[in-house]
């Protein structure tokens, strides 16, 4: 075969090669026409214009980009080095290569300046206690600002937050205070309770004298069942009010008794 015409077939081939483009369902491609912007064709078969139509090709899929670390100076003077990560989607593929140059740069510079600025308005406290209302407003920031380039911020996310080791050890003797308090509230609580129901109690045992009685004789019945030993136990001479009384009374009928038997013999 003559050479001529193989070199021919083969630029026919290169050229309609060059000419038929396949785009997945989650690429667009962007036709510029002799420089001019036609638009974004895609998915499936795109048919280009040989050596006037250029294409460049955007994935409209979520991108997960970390942002750097940074250094941040918080509202209370506070050093400290934060890091996160960006969810983002091309969602106008036209504007995303006409009026950006790089938009993944881009957007990680826009989040990068905007995580400094706002983590340098907030307290330490508020950093790391409210963590979902900050990755709210980061997001709400740079969104505004992606915006323009047919970009879609759905979501930022502070991964960690580095302090310094002196902050750290601050942090803990402070948490463990936090704790040693709360321990201490609690006993009081319950030393208070405590004191509640032994007022009840001693109500209870003013009113009904004999219930004192009962439990000192119950004391004694649980000391002597556990305790095989003897036991020297004083005992108040309020418990033995009663029993005393109780011996004058009958020793004071007896008494009367005799006394009337007495007189009535020297009657007779």
């Amino acid at each position: 075969m003559n050479p001529a015409y193989i070199i021919i077939i083969v630029f026919l081939f290169l050229t309609l090669a060059s000419a038929i483009k396949v785009l997945r369902e989650y690429e667009r491609g962007v036709i510029f026409r002799l420089g001019r912007l036609i638009g974004a064709k895609g998915p499936g078969l795109i048919i280009l214009i040989p050596f006037i139509d250029k294409m460049v090709k955007i994935s409209l899929r979520t991108i997960a980009m970390d942002v750097e670390p940074q250094d941040v100076i918080t509202k209370d003077n506070v050093s400290i080095k934060v890091n996160a990560v960006l969810y983002f989607r091309v969602v106008e593929p036209e504007k995303s290569i006409v009026d950006v140059e790089n938009y993944l740069f881009a957007t990680n510079q826009i989040a990068q300046t905007t995580l400094r600025s706002i983590l340098g308005q907030s307290d330490l406290d508020e950093l790391l206690s409210e963590r979902d209302q900050i990755n709210q407003k980061l997001q709400q920031i740079i969104d505004e600002h992606t915006e323009p380039w047919g970009i879609k911020v759905s979501s930022v996310e502070v991964k960690q937050i580095d302090l310094p080791p002196e902050m750290q050890r601050a942090m803990a003797r402070q948490a463990e205070a936090e704790r040693e308090r709360r321990s201490k509230v609690i006993h009081a609580e319950g030393e208070f309770q405590a004191a509640l129901q032994l007022s009840e109690a001693a109500k209870r045992i003013q009113d009904y004298p004999v219930a004192l009685q009962l439990r000192f004789l119950q004391t004694l019945a649980d000391i002597a069942t556990e305790k095989n030993s003897t036991i020297i136990f004083p005992v108040p001479i309020d418990l033995l009010t009663p029993f005393m009384e109780k011996a004058k009374a009958v020793s004071k009928e007896m008494l009367d008794d005799l006394d009337d038997q007495m007189k009535g013999e020297d009657k007779g």
